[in-house]
């Protein structure tokens, strides 16, 4: 079961309503769908951008973040995933409302216990450096907002004790992570199993992850962070193109060109090949403005590897050549 559709997708994930409400605010043309097994989303557009948008308001926790996840990304087809909302702050310099992008997420949860006390045994999923690199160049130009690069950790607690034995260990452990939350490191994981999507945690600072949380929540702190994180989270979206449709346009060229109104350049030849099925040599050229493929059958009792060693039954061609002129 999938839902049909042309136009690329970015999933945005939540897990409370202030989260979903926050995000939501920027789509337009909403459509609420339904998974046959339940999760339910809606669909919009992103103004300014190509991309179709997906949210969902999964509920808290790792586990159930990586299994939803996956449920979506076989469902929609997403090119990117995000999962967004509030953090606790784990730094004295990141303060209330702060965003932190998450370079990496850690599981601190992995480890073994001995006789002589728990040895941690950390793992970290990286963040997808396009989507961290659209982020850097998106927050420059976004004077009210604070952003942080670097690690946040995931773990199935809420933190409001500094002093605890949990905060504690992730000082030891995790010390140059920035924020704690609940679900980033199962939806990381889950792109990363399903297709090695490009997927991005970005959270807005509600507290301090102290004693302190729940009267900063009663502040509006977790709504204001919600916002904030949206708001990079958009900006994201409108400087990182889709790969569909990227490099087909009538105004290619060899090398790098521009593209758009965001200042970024992309370019080069480019032809992509998933999810088709090629027998026999494919010429790729240049003519200075657009870029052709002429396929040549060829007649073949049987797959067979190429010279190259790839299998022409996996949909890629025996070889390519590419000419520019």
């Amino acid at each position: 079961m999938s839902v049909p559709e042309t136009d690329p997708i970015a999933l945005i994930l939540t897990a409370l309503p202030c989260e979903y409400a926050a995000i939501r605010a920027h789509i337009e043309e909403r459509e609420e769908k339904v998974h046959r097994d339940g999760t339910r989303v809606e669909r919009g557009r992103l103004p300014g951008t190509t991309w179709h948008v997906a949210i969902a308001e999964l509920g808290m926790g790792a586990e159930r973040a990586a299994a939803l996840t996956t449920q979506l990304i076989n469902w929609l087809h997403p090119e990117a995933v995000f999962f967004i909302g509030v953090a606790g702050g784990l730094k004295d310099d990141i303060g209330l409302g702060d965003v932190v992008v998450g370079t990496q997420v850690y599981e601190i949860h992995g480890g073994k216990q001995t006789p002589g006390g728990f040895q941690a045994r950390p793992k970290a999923l990286p963040g997808s450096h396009a989507l961290e690199q659209a982020a850097r160049s998106a927050v420059r130009d976004m004077p009210g907002v604070r952003a942080h690069f670097m690690p946040i950790a995931t773990g199935d607690v809420v933190l409001a004790d500094a002093e605890s034995e949990i905060a504690r260990f992730i000082r030891q452990n995790y010390n140059d992570a920035g924020a704690i939350e609940m679900e980033g490191s199962g939806a990381l994981q889950a792109a990363h199993l399903n297709g090695q999507l490009n997927a991005l945690v970005i959270r807005g600072i509600s507290d301090r992850a102290d004693a302190g949380k729940s009267k900063a929540d009663a502040s509006g702190s977790q709504e204001l962070a919600a916002k904030q994180a949206a708001s990079v989270t958009v900006a994201v979206l409108h400087k990182h193109r889709p790969r569909k449709g990227a490099y087909d346009s009538s105004d290619s060229e060899e090398g790098p060109h521009r593209r758009g109104d965001d200042g970024a350049t992309y370019g080069g030849d480019y032809i992509d090949f998933r999810g088709g099925t090629f027998y026999g040599a494919v010429i790729g050229k240049s003519d200075g403005r657009r870029h052709d493929a002429e396929r040549r059958p060829r007649a073949r009792s049987r797959p067979r590897a190429g010279p190259g060693g790839v299998d022409d039954a996996t949909g890629t061609a025996d070889r390519i050549h590419g000419a520019s002129r």
